[in-house]
C-alpha cells in the first residue's frame, strides 16, 4: 500500500489556549520575551492569521464544483481563467509561496462558474503544500468532478523558503503544471492554452 492509498489518520485539532502557548514558546525560541508589552497580544493574532492561512482544511473543494450548467449552446472550446493569485505556505518551512495559477478546461457538456476555479486555487492554496501536489490538486479536482474533455494548470510562484532563507534567490520563480486529456493529448491544444495564458503578459 502507498502512502496515498493509506487512509488519513484524523488529527485532534488542539485548542486555541493550546495554540497560544505554543506561540509563546516560539516566541522564547525566537529569544524574544513572550510577557513583553508589543508581543503580548502576538499569540492571539498568530492563531486568527493561522484560521485564514489554512482554512482551505475546512472546505471540499468537490462541493465548490458541484453546481453546473448544461445550457453552453454546444461551446466546446477551451475555458481559462488567468493570473489567478496564489497565496500558500511551504509544508517544509512554513514559509510564504507567493504567484499566479492559469487554470483551463474544455467543457463536455458541462461548464462551472469562473469564479469556482480560482475557489478551487485558493482552497488548495490555503493548506500547507509543496507546488507541485498543488498544481496536480486543483487539475485532478476538476477533472474527477466536472469530466471535461481536458484540464491544463499551470502555477508561477515564489517560495519564501528560497527567497528569504537558505539561498536567498530572490528573482527566482518555480513554474509546475498539470495537463490532463485533449491538453496532454494534443501538442497543438497544448500550445494554443500556452499561448494565450502567455498573451499581453507585462
Amino acid at each position: 500500500m502507498t502512502n496515498k492509498d493509506k487512509p488519513k489518520q484524523k488529527i485532534s485539532r488542539p485548542s486555541a489556549e493550546e495554540a497560544m502557548e505554543a506561540v509563546k514558546t516560539l516566541l522564547a525560541y525566537a529569544g524574544d520575551d513572550p510577557l513583553r508589552e508589543g508581543l503580548l497580544e502576538t499569540p492571539k493574532r498568530v492563531i486568527k492569521s493561522y484560521d485564514e492561512f489554512f482554512g482551505g482544511y475546512h472546505e471540499d473543494p468537490e462541493e465548490v464544483l458541484a453546481k453546473t450548467f448544461e445550457q453552453v449552446e454546444g461551446y466546446d472550446e477551451m475555458v481559462i481563467v488567468k493570473g489567478i493569485r496564489v497565496e500558500s505556505h511551504c509544508e517544509h518551512h512554513m514559509a510564504p509561496i507567493i504567484g499566479v495559477a492559469h487554470v483551463g478546461y474544455i467543457p463536455d457538456n458541462r461548464v462551472v462558474g469562473i469564479s469556482k476555479l480560482a475557489r478551487i486555487v485558493d482552497i488548495f492554496g490555503k493548506r500547507l503544500q509543496t507546488q507541485e501536489t498543488m498544481t496536480a490538486q486543483v487539475a485532478d479536482t476538476i477533472n474527477n468532478v466536472l469530466k471535461p474533455k481536458g484540464v491544463a494548470v499551470v502555477i508561477d510562484a515564489a517560495h519564501q523558503c528560497m527567497t528569504t532563507r537558505g539561498i536567498h534567490k530572490t528573482e527566482t520563480s518555480t513554474v509546475t503544471s498539470r495537463m490532463l486529456g485533449a491538453f496532454k493529448e494534443n501538442a497543438s491544444t497544448r500550445t494554443e492554452f500556452m499561448n494565450l495564458i502567455d498573451s499581453n503578459k507585462d
